[in-house]
């Protein structure tokens, strides 16, 4: 689905499976790409000079999202770089586990704090920078329709997410800029698979009626689709793109 003019995206969390997976397929789509990164400066400038081989522009920022600094640099220098900010896609995120009991605050904050706290700070900036035809896309999960145990911080933090899109999409009343959520699966990336045992993984796929793992492909093509006209007039939804996992 290619774009008729050029567009900049900012797709945060790039260096991570789903993230990578979005920026490249903008980028197919004719999008300019900026890219964050927290950690891993090689895969955000391997997946910079990958857009760049498609015929799109693309830069990397090392930026932590729940710093508000980090977020006003990035989008200055998105505008900076390809003088217009089209498409916001917030991918970045962690996912620590462990009981609510253990009462460990200090993980409980910091997945706040990036998951929710750096979703509000990507949501408010795009909402400043972005205008008529704009696109904004947050990130939740499915995991919050099963409650499984150990997921309650990280629960907690996406479901702040889906409550923040769904005001945002109000508050852009009449400025003709969409605000949406994609709510993952069970999606085989570094961060899902972490920790976890081939029968765990097993058990996780074959809860959806098609029996497999999501791809970041698979989200990335749900992206598209928002970010895209054919997305125009989807707004303030949740779209749980999980293969019927709930």
């Amino acid at each position: 689905m290619a774009q008729t003019s050029a567009q900049a995206a900012i797709v945060t969390g790039a260096s991570g499976g789903i993230g990578g997976a979005v920026a490249a397929r903008l980028a197919r789509d004719g999008f300019d790409i900026a890219v964050t990164y927290s950690g891993h400066s090689a895969a955000a400038d391997a997946l910079v000079s990958d857009v760049k081989k498609l015929g799109r522009r693309a830069i990397a920022i090392k930026a932590d999202i729940a710093n508000k600094d980090d977020v006003a640099q990035l989008f200055a220098s998105t505008r900076e770089t390809f003088e217009r900010v089209d498409a916001v896609v917030n991918c970045a995120g962690i996912m620590p586990l462990g009981p609510i009991a253990a009462g460990d605050v200090e993980t409980f904050d910091r997945v706040i704090a990036t998951n929710l706290r750096g979703t509000y700070l990507i949501l408010s900036a795009a909402a400043n920078a972005l205008e008529s035809g704009g696109r904004i896309i947050a990130f939740s999960s499915s995991v919050l329709g099963k409650s499984f145990p150990n997921y309650g911080a990280y629960i907690a933090s996406k479901s702040g997410v889906e409550g923040l899109v769904r005001v945002l999409a109000n508050e852009l009343r009449g400025r003709g800029i969409t605000v949406n959520c994609v709510a993952p699966g069970p999606v085989g990336t570094e961060l899902f698979l972490k920790g976890k045992s081939e029968q765990q993984i097993r058990t996780l796929a074959e809860l959806a009626p098609l029996e497999r793992l999501g791809t970041p492909a698979d989200i990335a093509s749900v992206v598209s689709f928002l970010a895209g006209p054919d997305g125009a007039w989807i707004n303030g939804q949740i779209l749980r793109a999980n293969g019927g996992f709930a």
